[in-house]
Parts: structure tokens; C-alpha cells; sequence
């Protein structure tokens, strides 16, 4: 079924609208945080399980779900995630305690990791010219931009005026939009049944995903369980090498690695794993950092972070409209070494106390995050071949959500790591105050000293963890130069075929 122009861009409208929800679900809790461990009693590290349920087990189920959707066809795994998505959005909305909620953000990741790959062949499968192509996965990767950013805002404007399970609930109507534009536009179900879902593969990648989590927060926790930390490092350990081991004994293995020998394919999942990564990063920190030291409104913070979304949208488009000009390396490498100079201009405002550079920086940095994301997806999906657009998809995905999720693990517990380990309170104080500036800021009862060191701690911990995001993305932006320096414009879709 060959769609027509209007149809193939209604239907990216359609598929773009379920990309939305899933990227504000990574990010729209950022701003809610506190209030979940005000209202409903959850500890730091349930925070931060209930943020990272969500991309840890999305992650662990993309690179199946990509296959299975070459298997049961892309419409219909489509469909299938956006229910799945909607009971679980209603399930999370009125979660009566943090397990609950830790549990529904895990359903909700199956729904997303169902739909998420679908999204992507959608386009790959109905947008059969290349520059029209370019510029549909353009507006694709935006949106994954889009959606992170505005997530702290809409959870800003509905803590405002309803109570925290609205975060939820808000998916519920887009889902029932999404779900009936989808059955009427998306290109007839096209199952592939000689394709194999290897459920066992899947399960390796979340074991070891779970074990990286685990060994990454207990190693930035103070003081730590090194039981804890040796466990998650083996099953980390143990978890990837079964699945890589597996997936070279499979004829159809949900990753084929000799993919990576395309460096134009591995820019691109390069890109994407540390665009998230600083996206995620600097949210997450920078939300926090305001509402918690200068007393900002969640809304007022989410409306700040947004500034990265205005930064990025112009580029992200342009990017996709002239990269047959420009070539991969001046937008991937280029993009992210703009969004290392942008960090380096977020951390000396907050130094010199200039809310304007600050500003400055979130745009710049935005900028440059949106260049590079707009083409790794087209790094990316533009280096396979057609039938395997599914497992292209999923290494899309699986990129995206490694980044999020490290920089959660990583960047949230390193925050609290410094926190708890250069904090000075006042004799007298509770001990409650050295686990976190939430606590400290519970117990101070308007003692000033209390509230002067727990900012001044958490000050650090901002400083460090901004720092550490400059330097990945600095590493990135080398990475990716290396991997491009001999691929010019007009080749971004030809060097795969050298590798089949």
C-alpha cells in the first residue's frame, strides 16, 4: 500500500504523537519528584527507581521488540503499545504507595518499548524518498528532543493545579487519539513470519542492564553495600556477555554486531546515547538544583530546563533539511561539541550567579544536542537495509534509553554521593539531614545554618555532576569526529552496503 503525501504526513503526526508520550514520561517526573516523596512517603532511592523502572526495562525489551515487530508487523505492535501504554498510565495515576508506582512505570516501559521501534519503521517503511525521508526522521528526532524537554514543564503546570497522579493521567486521551488515527492511516500490517522474537536474548540485556543499575547507585551511595555493588557488577557482567555470546550463535540475532563496522551506524548510536545522556543529565540536576536551592516552582523549573527544547528545535529541523549538503560530521560531531561548550556556559553562571548566561548556555546547549540527534537517527536507520528496519529501530531506541538511564544512575547518585560526602552541619543536627537536601531542608525548622550548608553541599554536587556531563559530551564530540572524518556528504546512506 503505497500512502499518499498527505497520508504519509499525517501518519508521521500520528506516530510522532505516541513518540511524545513516551519521551515525556522519561522526564516529566523530574519536577514531580518531591512531591511524590512528600505525598506518597518514598525514599531517595525509590525516586530513583521510579524514574529508572521505566528505561531500564524499556531498554531491556527494545532490541526484541524491534525483531518481534519485523515478526507481527509495526502497525500492530503499534497498537498494541498504545493500549498497553493507557491501562498502565491509569494504573500509575492513582498508584497508592511507591512499589505500586515502581511497578505501573514497568508496564508502562512494555507498552513504550512495543511502541517506540514501530514509530520509527513506520517512516522508515512509508517514506520512500530519501530527502523526504531525511526530513520525517528530522522531525522524529526533534521530538524525542521536544519531548524531554517539555516533559519538567507539563509536570510543572499540572502539579500547579491538580494532584501528582494527573502526570499520568494526561497520557490517557493522547493514547485514545493516537489509537484511532493509527487505524485508519498507518500502511496495512506486513508480518514477516520467518522472523524469530528471542525472548531469552531480551531477558540477558535486562539482567544486565538491572545489574549496571544496581552496581551504579550502590557505588554512589555513602555508605556503600559491597555486596550489593559486587552483585550488580556480576550480574551486569554475566548478563551482557550471555547476550553477546548468544547473539553471535543466533542466525537472526537481535543485534548483528558486524553492523558496528559501519562507523556512519556507529556515530549515530554514539550520538544518541550521549545526547540523552546530557539531556537527562542536566534536566534532572538542573531541575532539582532550583527548585530545592533557589526555591523555584516546580513549573518555574520545568519552564527553565524547556529552554534546551527552544534551542534545539530550529537545529534539529534544519539538520535533517540539509544534511544531503552538509554530511553527518559537522552536524553529530559538531552539534555535540557545541553542547560541550554550552554545559562549560551553564556551570560558570551558576559559579558567577548570572542568570542570563545561564540561559545562554541552556540554549546553546540545546542547539547543539538538537543537530546532532536530528541525523543519528538517520545515521542510524539510513544504514540498513529495509528488512531489517526493525532492529535498526530498536538500536535507535536502545541508544536513547541508555542515555537516559545512565545519566539518571550516574549523574542522580553522584549528585547525592557529594552531597552526603561534603556536607558540614551544625552540632545538633539530625542525621536525617546528611542523606539528602530534602531532608535537611525538612528538618532545619527555618534554621538558617541548617539550610546555608545543605545548599552549599548540594552546590557541590551540582558542580561536580555538570562537570562530569561537559566531559562525556567532549568525549563524544571526539568520538564521532573520528568515526566521520572520511565520510562526506550525499554518503550517509551508502556505507552499509559495503558490510552485506
Amino acid at each position: 500500500m503505497n500512502l499518499s503525501k498527505r497520508q504519509r504526513w499525517a501518519l508521521l503526526a500520528t506516530v510522532g504523537a505516541g513518540l511524545l508520550l513516551i519521551t515525556l514520561d522519561n522526564s516529566i517526573l523530574y519536577t514531580a519528584l518531591p512531591t511524590l516523596e512528600e505525598d506518597l512517603g518514598a525514599t531517595g532511592s525509590q525516586s530513583l527507581w521510579i524514574i529508572n523502572a521505566y528505561p531500564v526495562v524499556m531498554a531491556g525489551l527494545l532490541l526484541g521488540s524491534g525483531t518481534l515487530g519485523d515478526r507481527v508487523g509495526h502497525r500492530r505492535m503499534f497498537l498494541i503499545g498504545l493500549v498497553i501504554f493507557g491501562l498502565a498510565s491509569l494504573g500509575a495515576a492513582f498508584s497508592p504507595s511507591p512499589g505500586t508506582l515502581i511497578a505501573a512505570r514497568a508496564v508502562l516501559a512494555v507498552g513504550a518499548a512495543a511502541m517506540m521501534p514501530a514509530t520509527l519503521a513506520l517512516i522508515r517503511v512509508s517514506f520512500t524518498i530519501e530527502r523526504e525521508r531525511n526530513f520525517a526522521i528530522a522531525v522524529w528526532g526533534s521530538l524525542s528532543v521536544v519531548g524531554a524537554a517539555l516533559g519538567p514543564i507539563v509536570g510543572g503546570v499540572l502539579l500547579e493545579h491538580f494532584w501528582w497522579g494527573s502526570v499520568f493521567l494526561i497520557n490517557v486521551p493522547v493514547v485514545i487519539v493516537a489509537l484511532i488515527a493509527a487505524l485508519v492511516l498507518a500502511p496495512a500490517n506486513d508480518p514477516d513470519p520467518s522472523k524469530k522474537w528471542d525472548f531469552i536474548s531480551s531477558l540477558q540485556a535486562m539482567i544486565g542492564l538491572v545489574g549496571a543499575v544496581f552496581f551504579i547507585k550502590e557505588l554512589a551511595h555513602s555508605p556503600q553495600n559491597w555486596a550489593v555493588v559486587a552483585g550488580g557488577a556480576l550480574a551486569a557482567t554475566v548478563g551482557f556477555w550471555l547476550f553477546a555470546r548468544r547473539q553471535r550463535q543466533l542466525k537472526e540475532p537481535l543485534v548483528d554486531f558486524a553492523i558496528f563496522r559501519n562507523p556512519a551506524f556507529t556515530s549515530g548510536v554514539v550520538a544518541a546515547a550521549f545526547a540523552m545522556f546530557a539531556i537527562g543529565g542536566s534536566q534532572l540536576v538542573t531541575t532539582q538544583r532550583f527548585q530545592l536551592v533557589e526555591g523555584f516552582t516546580p513549573l518555574q523549573a520545568g519552564l527553565l530546563v524547556a529552554t534546551i527544547a527552544i534551542g534545539s528545535l530550529p537545529t534539529a529541523l534544519l539538520g535533517g533539511a540539509f544534511l544531503h549538503r552538509t554530511g553527518l560530521l559537522p552536524l553529530i560531531s559538531g552539534g555535540l561539541a557545541a553542547a560541550t561548550l554550552g554545559v562549560v556556559l551553564i556551570i560558570v553562571s551558576v559559579q558567577t550567579d548570572a542568570f542570563g548566561l545561564l540561559i545562554a548556555g541552556l540554549l546553546v546547549t540545546g542547539a547543539g544536542l538538537g543537530a546532532a540527534m536530528s541525523v543519528a537517527s538517520t545515521a542510524i536507520v539510513g544504514n540498513v537495509p529495509p528488512r531489517r528496519a526493525g532492529m535498526a529501530a530498536s538500536m535507535e531506541e536502545v541508544s536513547y534509553e541508555f542515555g537516559s538511564l545512565t545519566a539518571v544512575a550516574l549523574l542522580g547518585s553522584l549528585l547525592s554521593f557529594v552531597y552526603t560526602a561534603t556536607v558540614t552541619l551544625p552540632g545538633g543536627t539530625s542525621d536525617a539531614a546528611r542523606e539528602s537536601i530534602s531532608s535537611a531542608l525538612a528538618v532545619a525548622n527555618g534554621d538558617q545554618s541548617v539550610i546555608d550548608a545543605a545548599n552549599a553541599a548540594f552546590e557541590n554536587g551540582f558542580l561536580v555532576t555538570m562537570i562530569i556531563l561537559a566531559v562525556v559530551l567532549a568525549i563524544g564530540a571526539t568520538v564521532t569526529a573520528r568515526l566521520l572524518r572520511h565520510h562526506g556528504p550525499g554518503t550517509q546512506s551508502q556505507a552499509f552496503a559495503g558490510n552485506h
